[in-house]
């Protein structure tokens, strides 16, 4: 069996690109498009089920979410990163070290950023724009979603492993798993029993949960590759090595995870500045029209995510082994990939908003401004995809730099100045300009760093 696994693992070094580009990402993508329905599916049931602003009340919630899961996204995507390149370099001993550290760093800061939300949840809120008649509905489901944050960390950590170590259909299924659980508990918990949007919250809890369950029960078999071993061994004192942190590995996973950490946390930031925007120049209900245009764009930006996911095994093990032109394949061939997704999204949102915005709520006042905040957050969707892999690029590599940068551009370096200057110039819609504005730049920023960076790997 670990002979299979080390063969799976060399694969990706000879195979060809474009059938482990396959092999990898449509697995990931259908995780990652099952994960966005399944928010979407979350924010439908309480829209529908709850009121239009419950809407709003999630969409309050988004930046300490963001927040959140930027911790995690940082662990796991340093740690897969860091798994990749190991295997690609045959040095296994170091790699499953680094799945140790993976565990315990999830267990460690998740336990932390969940009891941090819980004490000072109210105020954080209130600063993320939270209304009197808001507050409730994000109170109520954030307290539920802090108190199993770690589980949450655990199992977003777990996923990345497993895709990292040549198991994206494994990945996949835990991922569907969690979504098809979570549909089926929402509407039990929000209407049969009557929970409102703490049953929504306790659902997805429930299913993430689960699925962890699996995923431990996967990495636990001790002849696979990678594997996780028991934490205290019979005759050994203390915990077991693969678990004690140690500073080179944690410093080579922050390091590496800094890029997607930057990247939620100034997303937290932004739509801190978005969500006050939009309070004061529309009302609440227009961040619940900001809560559902968010909802369908997320939708398809996962897809691209799922096709950045399975580009960084493939690049980071041939980046180790230096098979550039393998590396230079699968950076085009993902690129391509994802302009034809997000074509699809700017089809979908330009020509069917009110079919869009009419999922989520009846409340006409909330469908017309959810229909003006789709069409023009997604005049210029199709170059988005291109941005966002070359920044997984250079973080699949281990390019920390380069990928916290653009990271940083478009959401905070762009848009955020954006979203400051141009509603008091036009109003509401001044915040949804804001938007296609700094995909463009960031867009071209990306672009003009990723033909230097090619014409170097060519030299």
């Amino acid at each position: 069996m670990e002979k299979d696994n080390k063969q799976a693992a060399i694969a990706l070094g000879t195979e060809p690109v474009g059938r482990l580009l396959t092999q990898y990402a449509i697995p990931a993508v259908i995780a990652m498009t099952a994960s966005s329905l399944y928010n979407m599916i979350d924010s439908i049931f309480i829209g529908q089920g709850v009121g239009p602003l419950a809407i709003s009340g999630l969409a309050i919630t988004f930046p300490l979410m963001n927040l959140a899961s930027a911790f995690g996204a940082g662990v796991g995507v340093g740690a897969s990163t860091c798994i990749s390149v190991k295997l690609g370099q045959r040095d296994y001993k170091t790699a499953e070290q680094v799945l140790g550290n993976n565990v315990t760093l999830n267990l460690i800061i998740g336990t932390a950023v969940g009891l941090i939300g819980l004490i000072f949840l109210e105020p954080i809120l209130r600063f993320f724009g939270a209304s009197d008649q808001t507050l409730p509905y994000a109170r109520d489901y954030m307290q539920i979603i802090l108190a199993a944050n770690v589980f949450s960390h655990m199992y977003f950590g777990m996923n990345a492993v497993l895709r990292s170590s040549g198991k994206p259909r494994q990945a996949m299924i835990a991922t569907i798993l969690s979504v098809v659980l979570n549909v089926i508990l929402a509407p039990i918990f929000i209407w049969t029993l009557g929970w409102g949007i703490r049953g929504a919250a306790l659902a997805t809890v429930l299913a993430q949960l689960t699925a962890l369950v699996w995923q431990f029960w996967l990495l636990s078999n001790q002849q696979e590759l990678l594997h996780l071993q028991a934490p205290f061994k019979r005759g050994h004192r203390g915990i077991n090595h693969l678990y004690r942190l140690k500073s080179d590995i944690v410093s080579n996973i922050l390091a590496i995870g800094v890029s997607p950490f930057a990247m939620n946390a100034c997303a937290c930031l932004v739509v801190i500045f978005i969500n006050t925007a939009l309070v004061g120049y529309g009302g609440d209900l227009a961040v619940g029209a900001y809560g559902i245009a968010n909802r369908i764009g997320f939708l398809f930006f996962m897809v691209v995510m799922g096709l950045n996911q399975g580009m960084q095994p493939i690049a980071g093990y041939n980046y180790g082994a230096q098979h550039y032109d393998r590396l230079r394949s699968v950076f085009f061939l993902t690129a391509s990939a994802a302009t034809v997704v997000m074509l699809v999204g700017w089809a979908v949102g330009e020509l069917f908003p009110y079919a869009c915005a009419r999922l989520f709520t009846s409340d006409d006042e909330l469908i017309r401004l959810s229909v003006d905040g789709i069409r023009i957050n997604m005049l210029l969707f199709p170059v988005i995809g291109v941005q966002a892999v070359i920044t997984n690029f250079f973080q699949s590599i281990g390019k920390a730099k380069l990928s916290i940068f653009l990271s940083l551009s478009r959401q905070l370096i762009f848009l955020l100045p954006f979203v400051i200057i141009l509603p008091p110039i036009i109003g509401v819609n001044g915040v949804w300009y804001a938007f296609p504005i700094s995909d463009g730049v960031a867009f071209l920023t990306a672009v003009i760093l990723m033909a230097v960076y090619m014409k170097r790997l060519k030299a």
